[in-house]
């Protein structure tokens, strides 16, 4: 990798930079590509390579226009541009965020481009070192820490609908099986229907283990008769 920079610092300064934005872009967009991500090889490397190219024409304008005495109509500010991408690259990313439902899907993705973004000003600005150990940095977050992050036990969230029939409510029944089976309430809400002579209860609860889940429901079943509808959204 340091052997490509010593080529590049060889060719045209903006030339070179546009080829190592490049590179470097590529190496974090194949992971995305491989991972099969809206944004991917491509996205990457045309952020990278774009981000680039502004930051070279922001400082080509400093260099144009710096003769202007500080008295003058016309204020240069190289940093004006980088400041734009930084919030411009953050619709881009918002694109690549979508919810199906309770999950959440391309954070991570969208986090890449604006990783790359940074790569892209720092190559435009001269910092090659901080861009590539940015890049490699990325890397490991993208590749390795997955692997890690398999042996983390994460808190879930999900809500347990009841329906239960009669007005009577039997709130109590169901919170006793709940912390049996470790879960823990974090917000409810229940409903009387009077007309069909019913109550929905809307339960949202946190939990470990995803065995716990069939368990619950069969809990339920067993103790409570009463129940008409029993779910997870």
């Amino acid at each position: 990798m340091f052997c490509l920079l010593n080529i590049f610092e060889n060719l045209d300064n903006s030339v070179g930079k546009l080829l190592i934005a490049a590179v470097l872009g590529g190496i974090i967009g194949w992971e995305r590509e491989r991972r099969g991500r809206p944004a991917g090889l491509r996205t990457h490397i045309l952020v990278c390579v774009g981000v680039t190219l502004m930051m070279i024409v922001s400082e080509h304008i400093f260099e144009r226009y710096k003769t202007f005495y500080a008295d003058s109509i016309i204020r240069v500010d190289p940093a004006r541009i980088a400041a734009q991408v930084v919030t411009g690259i953050g619709f881009l990313g918002a694109g690549t965020i979508l919810r199906f439902k309770t999950t959440i899907r391309g954070l991570t993705t969208a986090a890449s481009l604006w990783v790359v973004a940074g790569i892209g000003l720092a190559v435009g600005s001269s910092c090659y070192v901080p861009a590539l150990f940015t890049t490699l940095l990325a890397l490991f977050v993208l590749l390795l820490l997955p692997l890690f992050g398999r042996n983390i036990k994460s808190d879930r969230y999900s809500t347990l609908k009841v329906c239960i029939s009669g007005l009577i409510p039997n709130f109590t029944s169901i919170t006793g099986i709940l912390k049996r089976n470790s879960m823990e309430i974090q917000h409810y809400e229940f409903e009387r229907d009077f007309v069909k002579n019913e109550i929905r209860y809307n339960i949202n609860v946190r939990y470990r283990d995803e065995a716990s889940v069939s368990k619950v429901c069969d809990e339920v079943i067993r103790s409570i008769k009463e129940v008409i509808k029993l779910g997870w959204g």
